[in-house]
């Protein structure tokens, strides 16, 4: 093969390991928020700074080029980090608020 092609190649997959990285964060960022809340239990939140101490440190179970531990253990830590703030009602999960409560006029056709 040309050397142009292994550029190629390399640059696709620099550029998918930057995209993967990018999602990643956004995904830390928007579990941070969920963090502060206190309905979250305290091992799920342990679990999550375990997995970005995991990432950053230098000790893996696959070598460092291969960041397929690293991603998995993230992964883990923030479906379980998702699946505690939903269950304990933080986050999208959290029930709207009814008319009484909030003092708002609702309809029982639910058009206002």
């Amino acid at each position: 093969m040309d050397v142009s092609v292994w550029l190629v190649v390399g640059a696709v997959a620099v550029l998918l390991m930057a995209g993967t990285a990018a999602v990643l964060l956004v995904r830390v960022i928007r579990a941070r928020k969920l963090l502060v809340d206190a309905g979250v239990p305290l091992h799920n939140k342990a679990l999550v700074w375990a997995a970005v101490i995991y990432t950053v440190s230098p000790v893996d179970l696959l070598p460092d080029p291969v960041y397929l531990d690293d991603i998995g253990f993230l992964l883990l830590a923030l479906r379980s980090l998702h699946s505690a703030a939903h269950a304990a009602g933080a986050g999208r999960g959290k029930p709207a608020a009814t008319g009484t409560e909030s003092g708002g006029n609702l309809s029982t056709s639910g058009s206002n």
